[in-house]
């Protein structure tokens, strides 16, 4: 049995979320929807890959059009931005205007690209694409949902694609990663280590 904990920990009151007292590193990601006669682009940063397959999920509430598009069009879009796109990712979270819809006052602004095989955008010079067909959505997590894709389609830029031969370290510090620091602050990831696996590790 471990000792108690140090004196030097402080326990957070779960009666309310824990998320806003600590910092987390998390992926950020913007899904695109098609919405009506236009489209939706929204940042995520409760977005992951599902299992060592191919499906990923994000967290999505009820209220918001992504979760409506999703459940009524049964696909979405993933773009991965790189740190230089911070600016426009952002630019995916501006609030709607009754007067004019998000995809005529935001979306048509960004510099986006096509999908390959659904009527859905991406955001142009991201590093990687997901096309995804819904798989579940599972509701009740409070408030919130997680909404569940299979991949369809993947495309990812040639300079971030993984290749036995590259020095990955090099790699990174050539092409950087963004990362969120939830709530509220990213950061560009280049300086990266090998992980220490246990010999004849597997997963």
């Amino acid at each position: 049995m471990s000792k108690e904990l140090q004196e030097n920990y402080v326990s957070l009151n779960i009666s309310s979320p824990i998320w806003d007292r600590v910092f987390t590193v998390a992926p950020l990601v913007i899904i695109g929807t098609k919405e009506k006669q236009g489209y939706d682009l929204a940042p995520k940063h409760m977005a992951m890959p599902l299992s060592f397959g191919n499906y990923f999920g994000f967290v999505c509430t009820p209220k918001h059009h992504t979760y409506q598009n999703v459940k009524q069009t049964g696909e979405f879009t993933v773009s991965f931005p790189i740190p230089g796109q911070i600016v426009a990712t952002s630019l995916t979270a501006s609030p709607r205007r009754d007067e004019i819809t998000k995809s005529e006052g935001i979306v048509s602004a960004l510099a986006t690209v096509s999908a390959k095989t659904m009527d859905i955008p991406l955001i142009k010079d991201a590093y990687l694409y997901l096309e995804c067909e819904l798989f579940k959505v599972i509701d009740g997590f409070e408030e919130n949902s997680m909404i569940t894709g299979k991949i369809r389609a993947a495309h990812v830029h040639r300079n971030y694609l993984r290749i036995s031969e590259n020095d990955e370290q090099q790699q990174l510090m050539k092409y950087p990663l963004l990362a969120y620091i939830a709530n509220g602050r990213f950061a560009q990831i280049s300086e990266t280590y090998n992980f220490p696996f246990p010999k004849d590790f597997k997963r």
